[in-house]
């Protein structure tokens, strides 16, 4: 049985969880606002997206038709000209090759960048995506060969070098 001031600490509780939820929220809006018209000054925005841990975050592109990185900036700072995760890949005969992913893991941005990636090359024909587990990423091999599954790339290991190769085909 609750009390009616149990009830009350309850709901006192929610309304500041709420109360910094907006207000957080409001922060990163305005946040997205500004950093919007800097970062299109020199890159092409992408997008907008929200990650798991509900931050909103500024997807972005430099492209020069052999070299291509897709960045994203969480917009809980000012943009100060540095990405806080990039996937940089070049062109490749009939694909788009990612040579690195850079940028905290665990965050989510990995999965909105991949995402983002994929429709970018759809939108411009590209047949494949393609990339190399080397023997330096061999330590997280687990966690990258999660997230590539996750999101439907072909994965080819070779145990015994300690390396792999990943695809996925725009179909």
């Amino acid at each position: 049985m609750q009390t009616a001031f149990l009830m009350d600490a309850k709901e006192t509780k929610e309304k500041e969880t709420i109360i910094q939820e907006y207000e957080n929220l409001e922060m990163q809006l305005l946040r997205l606002q500004n950093n919007l018209k800097e970062i299109a000054k020199h890159y092409n925005v992408v997008g907008v997206e929200q990650t798991k841990e509900d931050s909103l975050l500024i997807l972005y592109t430099s492209d020069n038709g052999e070299i291509c990185r897709f960045m994203a900036h969480e917009c809980n700072k000012p943009f100060q000209g540095h990405w806080d995760f990039s996937i940089h890949a070049s062109y490749k005969e009939d694909c788009l090759h990612i040579d690195d992913i850079r940028g905290e893991a665990d965050k989510g941005f990995g999965s909105v960048c991949i995402q983002h990636l994929k429709d970018y090359i759809k939108s411009r024909n590209v047949p494949f995506l393609t990339g190399n587990i080397s023997p330096r990423d061999w330590g997280h091999s687990d966690r990258l060969i999660h997230f590539y599954q996750k999101h439907n790339f072909h994965i080819h290991l070779n145990e015994s070098e300690q390396s792999g190769e990943i695809y996925w085909e725009n179909k």
